[in-house]
């Protein structure tokens, strides 16, 4: 029986029953003073807390630890004093004799009436279109190469909560800048303050307050979308100038990204993110009375219009081709076709790709190596040269990365050995690389197919596979449909009659052979 159900026990005993408090008392085996209290009021009485006796600790001692809790403030988050260091130091340092329950107590009020430790923030009220938050964070993901720690990419409304995210291998500034622009595309429109950390793809250096040397490309970014940028604070506490976009990454990785997701690539993940975003736009924010659609309804007419064309985000320059047609560029070394030694080419750095481009045109595409002393070559850009050296091809390392990226399939080697039973070592070599180059005039599926019809019917020649090449390829374009002629019917002939034009020219092959 709880104290205000013994209440009620006893006030209906002498409300209804019309027992006496000395009845009550000795039938309940409560005090008398408890069956007053009960009289005079249902609610019991709150419970007295015990006061604590100061006295064993003097003034000097609770201004020594005021003034230790103080200088904690300043101190490394992990080197700050617990009541228990607090408790020996005043006990070596003060003669302190008392007990430690005493000193955890006083430290643990004095830490409350302080705000030590604990954070007071103001509510702010954003208004529709004026801010937006920008943060990256990681999570796991199971790819077919194995797992992978990537770096995600998100951008918040502060005034209806709305978010987009998306995923990149590292936090480079070409994927900074590149999900700013697929993020103001996905909102269709740009706000009017953005939000950051202090990061490198846009900050240079920190100066004294609030100002910043901004990167370049950053500030050539903001110039076209024609937004302002403000920077919070370095450390911890800067982290609660955007809570919003803070807060939204754990939710968004525990609701989306838990169990680990398992994708085939980057293009897979990021429509499994765009997926979430679009379900979390359905949901409602904790203390708001309306879902992020409906709010965002209210705020995407306050943004500012897009520009006419996307912001290019690449980064362009140019480097020179050595002997190997290899270009290096940032550690990393990507393939050129050999007609462009010892030249120098443009390059174009995107956060997932690496174009080079030479003459006005782009004469080759990499994905982009993401670590350090990466190399990427591809064998259509040696073949030119491994004409002149076929002895080079079966070990030569294009060849070798596109059997471990699965783009040589096993028929090009059973093809490559009855060329050999066929013709010498190098003529079999010229053979495959002719039949290698079809892959310029062709689509892959269709050299793949005749390559296996040409091992079926045992055509093993350069010259059949490119004509079984070519009859696949008629085979498979549409007839152009036929068109009404109208009018023009009535010009039609009759088909001629051939018979007698037959008949004379077997009567004269006849003579000729008598």
């Amino acid at each position: 029986m709880t104290k205000v159900e013994l209440f009620e026990a006893i006030r209906r005993d002498h409300i209804i029953g019309g027992k006496s408090v000395r009845a009550i008392a000795r039938e309940r085996v409560v005090h008398r003073r408890v069956v007053r209290q009960a009289l005079a009021d249902a609610v019991p009485p709150p419970r007295k807390k015990a006061e604590r006796a100061w006295l064993v600790l003097t003034t000097s001692m609770r201004a020594k630890i005021d003034e230790w809790l103080e200088s904690d403030r300043k101190a490394p988050r992990k080197q700050r004093h617990t009541a228990r260091r607090i408790f020996k130091r005043l006990r070596d340092e003060m003669a302190y004799q008392g007990a430690e329950s005493t000193v955890r107590f006083f430290v643990g009020g004095r830490r409350r009436e302080l705000a030590i430790g604990k954070q007071i923030f103001i509510p702010l009220g954003h208004a529709p279109g004026g801010e937006g938050e920008v943060d990256w964070y990681e999570y796991v993901v199971r790819f077919p190469s194995g797992e992978e720690v990537v770096q995600g990419f998100c951008m918040r409304a502060c005034h209806s909560g709305r978010e987009f995210h998306m995923a990149f291998p590292r936090q480079t500034q070409q994927a900074f800048l590149e999900a700013h622009v697929e993020a103001f595309a996905y909102f269709g429109g740009v706000f009017e303050t953005m939000r950051y950390d202090n990061l490198k793809s846009a900050v240079k250096r920190v100066l004294r307050g609030r100002r910043r040397i901004e990167s370049d490309r950053f500030i050539a970014m903001r110039s076209h979308y024609v937004f302002a940028s403000e920077f919070c604070i370095p450390g911890e506490q800067g982290a609660h100038e955007k809570g919003g976009v803070e807060g939204g990454l754990g939710r968004f990785r525990r609701n989306h990204l838990v169990p680990v997701p398992e994708v085939a690539d980057f293009a897979a993940l990021n429509r499994l993110l765009l997926d979430g975003c679009v379900e979390d736009d359905l949901r409602t924010i904790d203390g708001r009375q309306e879902p992020i659609t409906t709010q965002w309804q209210r705020e995407m007419p306050r943004l500012k219009t897009l520009p006419d064309r996307s912001f290019d985000t690449a980064e362009v320059d140019s480097l020179g081709v050595n002997s190997k047609a290899l270009v290096t560029l940032r550690t990393n070394r990507y393939s050129v076709p050999v007609r462009f030694a010892h030249r120098r080419v443009e390059y174009r750095l995107h956060a997932m790709r690496v174009e080079f481009v030479a003459d006005g045109k782009v004469v080759a595409v990499h994905l982009r190596s993401q670590g350090r002393h990466g190399l990427r070559v591809e064998l259509d850009h040696y073949l030119e040269l491994l004409w002149h050296k076929p002895g080079a091809l079966t070990r030569s390392l294009p060849l070798q990365q596109a059997r471990e990226r699965g783009s040589w399939p096993t028929s090009y080697d059973e093809l490559h050995a009855a060329l050999i039973e066929r013709y010498s070592a190098a003529e079999a070599a010229r053979q495959l690389l002719a039949v290698l180059m079809l892959h310029r005039e062709a689509r892959t599926e269709d050299v793949h197919a005749a390559v296996a019809i040409a091992l079926q019917h045992g055509c093993y020649d350069a010259g059949a596979v490119a004509v079984l090449m070519r009859q696949q390829k008629s085979a498979c374009s549409v007839a152009a449909p036929l068109t009404d002629l109208g009018d023009l019917h009535r010009f039609d002939r009759p088909t001629l009659d051939t018979t007698n034009y037959d008949r004379l020219l077997s009567r004269r092959k006849g003579q000729q052979v008598h």
